[in-house]
């Protein structure tokens, strides 16, 4: 027998095996672990109506309905979402003055800069894996903590090489929560709401860029919060740094609270008790006021071979399990690249690249591209960055940087409304290469115009384009693996990027200053790139999640 699977536009046939659904009580759900390879998956339906008739996962979501769970389900997840905006881009704002206090050298602020991508580069797969093995809930909960308790703690580090080891700390988290978020969200969306919904989520990215401007404007030129431990010379920007650690230990402690975890991977891990939970808590909530009773149903889960885990489990000296276990989690590279997923895959890994490296690498720039916007009207004027660094005092702290980055973070505003309205009608793929062409363009023009003001308005332009970009990514990356892979490729794609946002900052912290030039017009030609291998990814729009 066989199945068809739609990979996009496309049709691809799957061998399937038969077999019946796990009772409730057949798998324990503390030992429930993720197969990966699909085809080893035993899934039916019964035909029949009824009290125990039994619904795939796409009819059991159209079951639960949608309202009120969905809206506190997107609040809880933005937030999360904002948090990791705000550890990551603080950094930008806080090296102005923080240089001076951990007398930092330009080598120091890129080391500085590239901490939080390199942390997340090793936590992105890794905490992908492991939601992918353990649950999606339970890894939010611990990555948040990391995040946030790490980032807190930079905060009070009297030298920089333990500053820097921090936010190492702090990036490892940030890169766990960020793919699994998404994949964790989109597994309650009903099918034809996904794209809208993963796209109002992605909105909230820009309210932390927004938080942490706001932050930096109010509390970074501020003396008020200036007092000595003895030890530690407590500057303004430290009390910055503490505030952005808040969003991520709220965050950990709203899910641990109030969040279920996800019924998507409850059914592949043949936990269907937990998994009619969690549809009932979600249409309980949905119709709350309007007396409706929930429906009876079974589920159809996926098959375990029990004795199977078990064996390998126990089987075997501690190094042979360890040795098994990295295997193991190379398993979902492998199928990545391999078979109908192979092109995409590839695809992805263009794009994802060439949107870190342009994002990233001039964001973190942009407070020193303006300083020379000051100075000579264009952002490559021929004025050297050392000597900006060194013959400008840290204080008394000048608020025009900060103004400057939050009128940019406010400009997403716009793009986060067009996708929100244009996903589902549009699709994702069409929205990808549109933005990406778009951004190309608005970089290579920041990089011809002579003036502040102008530059100030394709930077505007280039952040409210791009993150249409990362709306139509977030989109796209969760409708094209399955569940068995889909927080695994986030994590894995999302660590590409991290590579790309270091390589970026390397090159401009290298090249600003000799040969400015360079980097920008790199920028647009990466971002040309990605927009032209976009339109090769298969059509995902309003499709069932596999």
């Amino acid at each position: 027998m066989s199945r068809h699977v739609r990979t996009g536009d496309t049709e691809a046939r799957e061998p399937l095996l038969t077999g019946d659904c796990l009772e409730p009580d057949e798998l324990d759900s503390d030992e429930a672990e993720i197969i990966f390879d699909r085809r080893a998956s035993n899934i039916t339906r019964d035909s029949g109506v009824g009290p125990q008739r039994r619904l795939t996962y796409e009819e059991a979501v159209e079951q639960a309905g949608f309202g009120l769970f969905h809206w506190l389900l997107l609040v809880v997840c933005g937030w999360a979402n904002a948090s990791d905006a705000v550890e990551i881009l603080c950094v930008s704002f806080l090296l102005p003055t923080a240089r001076c206090d951990l007398l930092l050298s330009s080598l120091d602020m890129g080391l500085l800069t590239a901490s939080i991508f390199l942390g997340m580069m090793v936590g992105g797969y890794l905490w992908g894996y492991m939601a992918d093995q353990k649950g999606r809930r339970r890894v939010l909960v611990v990555s948040l903590t990391v995040n946030g308790v790490f980032g807190g703690l930079a905060s009070v580090a009297p030298w920089f090489w333990l500053f820097l080891l921090l936010r190492f700390i702090s990036g490892i988290g940030v890169g766990g929560s960020i793919p699994v978020i998404f994949s964790y969200f989109s597994e309650f969306m009903p099918r034809l709401r996904r794209g809208a919904m993963i796209c109002a989520l992605a909105t909230f990215w820009m309210a932390g860029n927004i938080l942490a401007a706001g932050l930096a404007w109010l509390v970074i030129p501020r003396t008020w919060a200036h007092f000595s431990l003895g030890w530690l010379d407590f500057q303004t920007w430290r009390l910055f740094v503490v505030l952005c650690s808040v969003p991520s230990l709220t965050s950990a402690l709203l899910f641990r609270l109030l969040m279920p975890e996800s019924p998507k991977f409850l059914m592949e891990a043949a936990r269907e008790r937990e998994a009619i939970h969690v549809f009932r808590v979600m249409f309980e909530l949905n119709t709350w006021g309007k007396g409706k009773d929930f429906p009876e149903f079974r589920l159809c889960v996926s098959s375990q071979q029990r004795d199977d885990l078990q064996e390998s489990r126990t089987r075997g000296s501690r190094r042979g399990r360890l040795v098994r276990i990295l295997k193991k989690a190379m398993v979902p590279i492998k199928q990545m690249f391999k078979g109908p997923l192979r092109s995409r895959s590839f695809i992805l890994l263009i794009i994802f690249y060439c949107i870190s490296f342009g994002y990233y690498g001039l964001w973190m720039w942009f407070p020193e591209l303006f300083k020379r916007m000051e100075e000579g009207g264009s952002p490559c004027a021929n004025v050297s960055l050392p000597s900006l660094l060194h013959n400008q005092s840290c204080y008394p702290v000048k608020t025009a940087v900060y103004m400057e980055g939050f009128i940019i973070a406010a400009s997403n505003l716009p793009g986060n409304f067009f996708t929100i309205l244009m996903m589902d009608s549009t699709g994702g793929k069409a929205l990808l290469s549109f933005s990406l062409l778009l951004s190309s363009l608005s970089i290579f023009l920041i990089y011809v115009v002579q003036t502040k003001v102008q530059s100030l308005i394709l930077s505007c332009v280039f952040s409210g384009v791009s993150v249409i970009t990362w709306n139509a990514l977030d989109v796209v990356g969760t409708e094209l693996y399955p569940t068995q892979l889909r927080s695994s490729a986030l994590g894995f794609f999302t660590g590409v990027g991290r590579v790309a946002a270091i390589m970026a900052n390397v090159v401009f912290g290298k090249l600003v200053d000799t040969n400015c030039a360079v980097p920008v017009l790199l920028v647009s030609a990466l971002l040309l790139t990605g927009g032209l291998v976009a339109p090769l990814l298969p059509q995902t729009r309003q499709t069932e999640l596999t």
